[in-house]
């Protein structure tokens, strides 16, 4: 397991994160299983928000945490907040009373990051930060980031926020591959050339800003793995070959084809199944070739000019 240590902060991150989005799909024995699973693999970041479960997913792990033993100051517990049914709320009052909520679920005095989850296009950023302010003086959350922001709404943040934004999540895998495609067809008139995406992977690095990469086995958006579907076919044997070439399974490649990216990126696991869990987390060691990596992206249906 790689760590990666925030500047001017006290953190040191797995780069390994356990998503916490599904958990209230298992009992509490399983869930203490699965959480205690994941700090054996050397995870000491687990992401959560108000949202999943409708908070019954924070209330679980807290329980199951506590049933393994796992002490409060050997973990990283992260939540978001801002979707709310239909629609999305950055406003002060929102977000004091959600964090409270979390952190009453999580049975725990502060948050050591919080994010906020999908930007909300009516957010007044001086009152956001104003916000933010509040937790941080609080005491209440130490560090916090983004979720699906681009680098012009961090910016407004931040321009009323006393600190840095040290996170965004994003979604990133092997079969969305957005972040990366348009800055590989600059100056061409090709449709990979257009920047989806505002320059946010560039953005993020030039700011110290860590990625956190969700869905990192999904198609689409929510369409399902692309892990055996015969639609990727091709990526698939590609990953098959590499996966007996490292003795791994699968995941593990899917995996290591994000970390091998010198951006310092976090993947974010959220299986519920503690195996595959450990599956992903060998990824993180695997050091693929820089002509692996390119002949896994282009496996994948992208483009090499």
């Amino acid at each position: 397991m790689k760590y990666i240590k925030m500047k001017g902060t006290s953190l040191e991150l797995s780069n390994i994160i356990m998503g916490c989005m599904r958990l209230n799909s298992l009992s509490l024995s399983e869930a203490e299983h699965h959480i205690a699973a994941a700090v054996d693999a050397g995870i000491n970041v687990f992401d959560h928000a108000d949202i999943y479960g409708g908070g019954e997913c924070e209330a679980l792990f807290a329980r199951a945490a506590a049933d393994a033993g796992i002490a409060r100051d050997k973990i990283i517990l992260q939540s978001k907040c801002g979707i709310r049914k239909g629609y999305y709320d950055f406003s002060k009052e929102y977000i004091i009373s959600a964090v409270d909520g979390i952190l009453t679920r999580l049975n725990t005095d502060y948050l050591d990051i919080l994010l906020l989850h999908r930007p909300d296009a009516l957010a007044d950023p001086e009152e956001t930060a104003g916000a933010l302010e509040m937790l941080k003086k609080s005491g209440k959350v130490r560090y916090f980031g983004v979720s699906n922001h681009n680098p012009g709404q961090i910016r407004l943040i931040e321009k009323y926020f006393g600190e840095k934004l040290l996170f965004n999540q994003l979604q990133f895998s092997l079969a969305h591959t957005l972040l990366i495609d348009s800055g590989m067809a600059v100056n061409t008139g090709i449709p990979q050339a257009e920047e989806r995406t505002g320059g946010t992977l560039e953005y993020c690095r030039l700011k110290d800003i860590t990625i956190q990469a969700w869905s990192p086995f999904q198609k689409g958006f929510f369409e399902g793995t692309f892990l055996g579907d015969q639609q990727y076919a091709g990526l698939n044997e590609e990953i098959d070959n590499l996966a007996k070439k490292y003795d791994v399974p699968p995941v593990a490649i899917a995996v290591a084809w994000i970390t091998r990216h010198p951006a310092n990126m976090q993947v974010i696991l959220g299986t519920t199944k503690a195996a595959r869990l450990q599956e992903g987390c060998r990824g993180s060691e695997i050091p693929l070739t820089r002509k692996e990596w390119y002949d896994l992206y282009r496996a994948a249906g992208n483009r090499i000019l």
